[in-house]
């Protein structure tokens, strides 16, 4: 189970180190310099993109919908949901410096910091908390990494788009146009997108936040979009000015991580009323 932990925390640390590369914190930076997609070092995330580009059709994604949105696997309150995910974490791994709870708080403080209201504290505080679906047996590439639409034909401005060669639906007359299964402009609510931790999140939350927050959490990844501008022939009106939130929010997202560990015990009754204010005791995992 360590191998698994310190794998799993690999992965994503490899990936954040990705996407800070493709979109570094200064934007007069030149983005194209940090795409160095043939660095050796780079090989573990080109093969986790792939598992990931060949893996996630159409039909994947609905499997993975029936499987989970039953939300029948676990019960917990926000706090224990994030002390399960914090067993992740590899207390023999020497490059594995915070676990979880730190990693979250570090995102929500800085949002409170700046005076944002306290729901959005609370999404910084829970947005990546649907990485739990690692610890239900779901691999790296059904959990992390950009996500994107399925269902309709893949963008050039996805990471690696040519490992989409591997995937079904690239070859799919259903699938492989550029709306697919969907009629232009027809919202992104209407818009199956590849499953991970910020879809499974999403729905978990939906009853129970403001659309703003759920807007954070189920696109926070789908740099496609909120970088790159690729589907906005499938987005109406009420997605591009909800997208104002997910642009808000991913400077505390990729920028807010620091060294220096907030201290849990101190922060732990703020979050817990908080939590108290919008989620029920418990939640279905």
């Amino acid at each position: 189970m360590n191998s698994e932990k310190s794998d799993f925390n690999k992965m994503e640390e490899l990936w954040e180190e990705d996407l800070l590369k493709r979109y570094p914190e200064n934007s007069h930076k030149n983005q194209e310099a940090y795409r160095n997609y043939d660095d050796p070092a780079r090989d573990t995330v080109k093969e986790f993109y792939w598992l990931n580009h060949t893996h996630q059709t159409y039909d994947f994604v609905l499997e993975k919908e029936r499987e989970f949105l039953s939300f029948e696997k676990k019960n917990m309150s926000l706090w224990e949901a994030v002390e399960f995910l914090n067993t992740l974490i590899d207390d023999s791994d020497p490059d594995i410096d915070l676990d979880q709870t730190q990693h979250l708080l570090q995102t929500s403080e800085a949002i409170r910091a700046d005076g944002h209201p306290d729901w959005f504290v609370l999404t910084g505080f829970l947005h990546d908390l649907g990485k739990v679906l690692c610890l239900f047996g779901e691999p790296q590439w059904a959990v992390v990494g950009d996500t994107f639409p399925v269902g309709c034909r893949f963008s050039d401005k996805i990471v690696y788009p040519e490992f989409f060669e591997d995937n079904p639906d690239h070859h799919n007359e259903k699938y492989n146009t550029k709306y697919g299964v969907y009629e232009p402009n027809c919202g992104l609510r209407n818009v199956h997108m590849s499953w991970g931790h910020d879809e499974y999140l999403y729905h978990i939350m939906k009853d129970y936040l403001p659309d703003q927050a759920l807007y954070m959490i189920r696109y926070h990844s789908f740099y496609a979009q909120h970088r790159e501008n690729a589907y906005d022939h499938l987005m109406d009106d009420y997605d591009h000015k909800m997208f104002k939130w997910v642009q808000a929010f991913n400077p505390y997202d990729l920028y807010s991580k620091s060294p220096t560990p907030p201290n849990v015990e101190e922060l732990k009754p703020y979050y817990e009323q908080l939590a108290s204010k919008y989620l029920p005791a418990a939640l279905k995992f």
